[in-house]
């Protein structure tokens, strides 16, 4: 059976690359590309691509025989790179441990790349059976869909999110040092990107996670050339999670406004931001009617009825008296300011937004969301957008291939009928998206 396997794949494989070798090169005139680096948009430009790839750049470029594409008053970028979702595990209003098929990652993928997120790493929450070839696959470019990067089963505490009851129910419960380093084995088998964490005590509703464990994930995991990402809220937690060599800050801060101490040690030792903005409005925007809520960018990115779900009145309403209500608008204050004070100390900050953990948290609208947020916070568009791509690809080890544009990188990008330099909205006004090269058609 694993020889079928083996042969069938190594036929789709050769047939998939002499495709490309047989596609006629396309070049695209008159152009403004972002390419992702920071620097100014170049403007009235040509873009060549050959099979998958950039061939490329710059201004009256000629090609024998290729399909030409007029793209005047059009403007590019490199597709959106999520370094914090979940998914998988949602159908319709419901999250369970069900819903997450091979046939559902894959709507989902789907969803997420007419967006323009052309890959994302899901944070911790997976099953088993996207190491049986999907991720790999998928990572390749072989599946339909945004290229899906993978944290394996993450580690919480008993009765501690992530939360059974959204189906996230494959992951570690920490328990003695032995326990750990078996666990720690068995996850650095399956190759995933990094290891992650649940620490924090959810608003006081959970026990956190002992220092001494965390601390022994920590070892363990990086005994394995494994990098440990954390779910944080704490400021104290944020400065305890690095004097125990945690990599990656997987959400904001949102307790209390960062101190120069905690800026200090993050420069010091690399420490990778994942703000995670949307994470915080989704919790109470839906109570306060957003100027997006009847958009359809919006409503196109929930599961069915899910927007009739969240405009009800019993959904408002419990949104309204929840004693997370006023936190949750408290913390994102705190993170707005946070973001800009990190990126300012010249700290990685990498595009991630939870999407996906809840049907409220709208895949694929979530990241441009994001990107209006991370303006809304003192950044520059152009920042915004390097954050989401070029920086999410470094963090994801894949930025030989993706999140900028540059001869010789994939070409995977989005086409927009507007400039988002002069307005971060206009990343919603996708024209189509491209992804080995190709339009992708849903």
């Amino acid at each position: 059976m694993k020889m079928k396997v083996l042969f069938a794949t190594t036929v789709f494989c050769f047939f998939f690359f002499v495709n490309y070798a047989q596609q006629k090169p396309i070049l695209l005139k008159h152009v403004t590309i972002i390419d992702g680096n920071g620097g100014k948009p170049l403007a009235d430009a040509d873009v060549l691509i050959k099979g998958d790839s950039f061939a490329g750049i710059g201004k009256n470029l000629k090609a024998d025989n290729a399909v030409i594409k007029d793209m005047t008053g059009k403007t590019i970028m490199p597709a959106l790179i999520s370094g914090h979702s979940h998914t998988g595990n949602i159908t319709g209003t419901q999250s369970n441990a069900a819903n997450y098929t091979r046939d559902n990652l894959l709507h989902h993928l789907k969803r997420y790349e007419q967006y323009g997120v052309g890959a994302l790493l899901c944070m911790g929450t997976d099953r088993p059976l996207i190491f049986n070839g999907f991720r790999d696959s998928s990572v390749a470019g072989l599946l339909p869909g945004a290229r899906m990067y993978s944290a394996g089963f993450g580690f919480g505490m008993p009765g501690n999110p992530p939360a059974v009851a959204f189906g996230m129910n494959h992951t570690f419960i920490s328990g003695t040092d032995p326990e750990i380093a078996k666990q720690v084995a068995v996850l650095a088998k399956l190759k995933p990107s990094f290891v992650k964490i649940w620490v924090d005590d959810f608003g006081g509703s959970n026990k956190k996670m002992p220092e001494d464990i965390y601390r022994e994930i920590i070892k363990e995991a990086h005994k394995h050339g494994l990098r440990v990402a954390s779910h944080v809220y704490y400021l104290e937690d944020a400065h305890k999670l690095i004097d125990a060599g945690v990599d990656i800050l997987a959400h904001s801060i949102r307790d209390k406004e960062i101190d120069n101490a905690l800026l200090k040690k993050m420069k010091e030792k690399n420490i990778i931001y994942i703000p995670t903005l949307t994470r915080e409005i989704f919790e109470f925007i839906y109570a306060e009617n957003p100027v997006w809520i009847n958009d359809d960018f919006f409503k196109t990115a929930l599961e069915p009825g899910v927007y009739e779900m969240l405009r009800s009145p019993a959904y408002i309403n419990n949104i309204k008296k929840s004693p997370g209500y006023a936190r949750n608008k408290k913390g994102l204050e705190i993170a707005i300011k946070n973001l800009k004070k990190i990126y300012d100390a010249g700290i990685m900050v990498v595009m991630g937004t939870d999407s996906g953990a809840t049907p409220a948290r709208a895949e694929g609208f979530a990241e441009h969301l994001e990107l209006e947020l991370m303006v809304s916070a003192g950044l520059t568009p152009l920042q915004a957008i390097t954050i989401s791509t070029k920086n999410a690809a470094k963090f994801l080890s894949c930025n030989k291939d993706y999140g900028t544009i540059e001869t010789g990188r994939k070409a995977d990008f989005i086409v927009l009928s507007g400039n988002p330099e002069k307005n971060i909205l206009n990343t919603r006004n996708i024209e189509v998206v491209w992804k080995n090269g190709e339009e992708v058609k849903h």
